[in-house]
């Protein structure tokens, strides 16, 4: 009888995927027709993926990580492999073309030698958990419409894609000698889709390389099982136009449905890896869809009639519950006057020609009939199997609010709420990620979600609400771009803002109302960055409770936090550029492209104005990386090069005589103050515009004589009494040191050199073990791990205790040597290490460390993290197994209300023993 209710107003958005190829607005049928004989039967099939076991498995012999302090994601060589990991597949549907790509990192000459040494102190090895490593990289993801074929293959013959794919004939080769086949001429590379079959001669014709073809469902099911495990905002339910992100534990992902929406409709129940059935399935799809709608409309691509639907008011077609029983509810069977009774039910019974309809009002009822009819459908074969879990992909649903919306509130009827759906941000690469899966080497069988960083870097030109040509990847190309970007105004800023919808009934919103904006092509309101294989990332493993961890302290969704952070962020800009421009010499060159960032940056901030979703769930941690990460793009590798280096100077010179006022102190004395001494020098932050108005009022030493002045106590988060128990215990017998500390440390010049270096050096001069960590990459005035060593040995020239440890922990340049060769073995002091904390932000996450950071922090039985970014902005919350001290001035008076109830300046030692 009666479907479930109410129309919905559509929240358009723009699938602005960065750094990636975009279809154009198709006029072929909707792609991914997995169900094309529509058959509503169960077709059992219990498959895995087929790999030959003839292919060779990766030479190790040999392999070393190779790079330097700057390289985020360490390239793995293999300098004895005979053939390369073939790194594209292709899943060719009806109109679209889906290419998944892997791109490595370019190989490094030098070794760091201080890597190297803590590396044969830890025992640490460049082997892991699998059989074969993977190579450090980026996974790719592209589009191209299926009609505009020679477009896709010029890509891929501009990238050389096709020229890493092993040719079957060599696989069972036993020479000892043989090269790497990069011949395309024999090149093999994998492909799903029934293009697969219909394209393989062009693709020999124009590529010289041959097509393997991988089973579709195969492909589907091993495609959405990576993403649901490998990426950890993949799935998100989408309710009366609000998104939420959803981690599954990956212990409990299985049994689910996944819901293959192309030009039919494939229900497969999913048990595990490889093991997968289909169930049903039904004829009515976005091929219905999508030829009804031609039909009935005069519609010319997929995407206009989507466009037609948001301005679309089904009332006028379809029968509403209200219609048949004179604008009541039928309450007594829980439906409101809005349900739908029956779609187009209206046009039986009205004297009306099809032109006396409105498009729009068509092609809206038509959705809202196939979508609710696709949740049901849906809805009962998961009650059927006891399944929880219903996940929804396919090129149907394009990030479409609308459709997502209507599916979901079909599975919220018929479930009674008891059930939700679930859509996938990748949902339209399902197949071609599962024909990338199915090389035999492709690597990523174990693969982990702390070992893939997705990023957004500018790709593809828009303008005009279209797409044009392939990613961006010449820096001048990109410059360019922004620059003509300017002169369109905001453009590139997509979903159309919409006032906040009224409701009724049960849940549907009412007539759908629209600003005239246009709908894009692929118009999805949730971009789909670049995955990064950092495959030497681990997760912090002192976290009490890495499951329940959140980094995050600010919730961006609260009312008035986003719209705050961007204006704190977009006035910090002019500064940051006038930086990043002096860092590079001011040269015209370097001023094109600090407007090309700030333009960037800028549009970046107006996308996730418009749609805060689009990147993913985001915290204010998430922004200042997206902010860094924009800065690299452009080629600003250390914007606050110059500056970091006069602070270190200064704080350099003067000290000596800090050291010596240390020494003539008491032990208790001494404790206090040093923890003063590392607030106050947290006061040195170039990301605070409170501080940054500081540096225009005196020297840094004046800063900081007058930041130690305001160290009175009690702080707004005094733990200080509890630490110093744990240090100087409270009796005649003194606790026992701890073993090894980790302080995470922030800011250059006095907050590195006046303040956590002393704190380093009372702790080994306690027999503690300390490694400093710090950055992989450089972030505002941050140290960094390359950085580091410098400082500690101009310090350890006044410093026997720092020389001495600086010696053991292999920081000083002829001991690092001596221990590198073996020929002296320095036990005389407790080592003072130092170690990168593999990121490159002024925060931190640490559900994804270096693994040496991981591999030194299985000793360790004390963290200290320092600084605003990673003790407040992340961590402020975080539970360790061992003891913690958490230290930083507050900069920021919105976050001083929010977090400690104070005011700007206002200290916080925070200290948590171990459990």
């Amino acid at each position: 009888m009666a479907g479930p209710s109410e129309d919905y107003q559509n929240s358009l958005g723009n699938d602005d995927i960065k750094d990636q190829e975009d279809a154009h607005e198709s006029s072929d049928p909707v792609d991914e027709g997995k169900d094309t004989e529509g058959d509503s039967m169960a077709h059992p099939a219990s498959n895995s993926i087929h790999r030959s076991s003839s292919r060779p498995q990766l030479d190790l012999s040999k392999a070393a990580i190779q790079g330097n302090f700057e390289e985020r994601d360490p390239t793995i060589l293999l300098p004895n492999q005979s053939d390369d990991i073939s790194h594209l597949a292709l899943d060719i549907g009806g109109s679209l073309i889906k290419l998944v790509y892997f791109s490595r990192h370019e190989d490094q000459s030098t070794i760091d030698k201080r890597k190297k040494t803590v590396k044969l102190r830890l025992g640490i090895s460049n082997s892991n958990r699998r059989s074969y490593p993977i190579l450090g990289g980026r996974l790719h993801f592209v589009k191209f419409e299926t009609h505009k074929i020679n477009e896709c293959l010029e890509f891929i013959d501009s990238k050389q894609l096709h020229c890493s794919g092993v040719d079957s004939r060599h696989w069972g080769s036993e020479s000892p000698n043989s090269q790497p086949i990069n011949n395309a001429n024999n090149a093999v590379i994998k492909a799903t889709g029934g293009g697969a079959f219909k394209f393989a001669d062009l693709f020999r014709e124009k590529l010289g390389v041959s097509i393997e073809k991988e089973d579709e469902m195969d492909c589907l099911v091993a495609g959405a099982n990576f993403l649901l495990k490998a990426i950890r905002h993949e799935a998100f339910t989408h309710i009366e136009g609000q998104k939420e992100f959803v981690q599954i534990d990956h212990n409990e992902l299985f049994p689910y449905l996944l819901v293959n929406i192309g030009s039919g409709v494939s229900m497969i129940k999913v048990d595990g890896d490889g093991k997968f059935q289909r169930v049903s399935g039904t004829n009515v799809g976005g091929g219905t869809y999508w030829g009804l709608g031609r039909l009935l409309t005069k519609c010319k691509s997929f995407d206009e009639l989507l466009e037609l639907s948001q301005r679309g008011d089904n009332r006028t077609i379809d029968m509403l519950v209200g219609d048949i029983y004179g604008g009541m509810d039928y309450s007594k069977i829980g439906l409101s006057a809005s349900t739908i009774a029956s779609s187009f039910g209206k046009a039986i019974s009205e004297n009306k020609e099809l032109e006396d309809y409105r498009p729009e009002d068509i092609s809206l009822s038509l959705l809202r009939m196939i979508s609710y009819n696709i949740g049901q459908i849906s809805y009962l074969n998961a009650l059927r199997f006891g399944l929880k879990r219903i996940f929804f992909g396919g090129f149907f649903i394009r990030g479409h609010a609308y459709t997502m919306d209507t599916i979901s509130f079909a599975v919220h009827f018929w479930s009674r709420g008891e059930m939700q759906a679930m859509f996938l941000r990748h949902e339209g690469f399902l197949g071609a990620l599962g024909a990338f899966m199915s090389y035999e080497k492709h690597g990523l069988d174990d693969l982990m979600v702390h070992q893939l960083v997705e990023r957004f870097p500018m790709g593809a030109p828009y303008t005009g609400g279209k797409i044009h040509g392939p990613p961006l990847a010449d820096l001048n190309e990109k410059i360019s771009w922004m620059e003509k970007f300017v002169q369109k105004g905001n453009e590139i800023t997509a979903p159309v803002p919409m006032a906040k919808p009224g409701t009724t009934g049960l849940g549907g919103f009412e007539v759908p109302s629209s600003k005239g904006g246009t709908l894009r092509s692929d118009a999805s309101a949730l971009n789909v960055g670049v995955l990064h294989l950092v495959p030497t990332l681990e997760v912090f493993p002192l976290l009490a409770d890495a499951k329940t961890y959140e980094p995050n302290t600010i919730d961006l969704s609260e009312t008035g936090e986003l719209d705050y952070w961007f204006t704190v962020l977009l006035e910090h800009l002019p500064d940051l550029v006038d930086k990043a421009v002096a860092s590079e010499g001011g040269t015209d060159d370097a001023k094109r492209r600090g407007d090309a960032f700030a333009r960037a940056f800028s549009a970046h901030m107006a996308r996730l104005m418009e749609e805060p979703a689009a990147y993913g769930k985001m915290g204010l941690a998430n922004l200042l990386e997206l902010r860094e990460e924009c800065l690299r793009e452009f080629q600003f590798v250390d914007a606050y090069r110059s500056i970091k280096q006069r602070e270190n100077e200064a704080s350099l010179a003067v000290l000596p005589d800090l050291l010596m006022e240390l020494d003539s102190m008491s032990e208790e004395t001494r404790l206090l103050t040093l923890i003063e001494g590392v607030l106050a020098a947290n006061i040195f932050d170039w990301g605070s515009r409170a501080c940054v108005d500081l540096y225009h009022k005196g020297t840094i030493i004046e800063i900081y004589r007058m930041s130690r002045n305001k160290m009175q106590r009690p702080w707004r988060v005094d733990d200080f009494d509890e630490f110093k128990k744990r240090m100087l215990g409270s009796g005649p017998q003194k606790p026992r040191p701890h073993r090894r500390a980790l302080l995470f440390v922030d800011n250059s010049g006095a907050d590195i050199v006046l303040g956590m270096l002393p704190l380093a050096r009372e702790l080994l001069r306690r027999g503690t073990e300390v490694v400093l960590v710090a950055n992989s990459l450089p972030a505002l005035n941050d140290i960094t791990a390359m950085e580091l060593p410098e400082i500690v040995a101009e310090a350890a020239k006044h410093c026997d205790i720092l020389r001495r440890a600086a010696e053991a922990g292999g920081l000083l340049v002829d001991a690092m040597t001596n221990s590198i060769d073996g020929s002296k073995e320095n036990s005389s002091s407790v080592p003072l290490m130092v170690v990168e904390n593999g990121c490159g932000s002024p925060c931190i996450d640490l559900r994804q460390v270096s693994s040496e950071l991981a591999a030194l922090a299985k000793d360790a039985d004390l963290v200290i993290l320092e600084g605003m970014g990673r003790a407040l902005h992340t961590n402020l919350y975080a539970r360790f197994k061992c003891d913690a001290l958490k230290l930083a001035m507050v900069k920021n008076q919105r976050l001083a209300e929010k977090l400690v109830k104070g005011k700007i300046y206002d200290c916080v030692c925070k200290y948590e023993p171990a459990g």
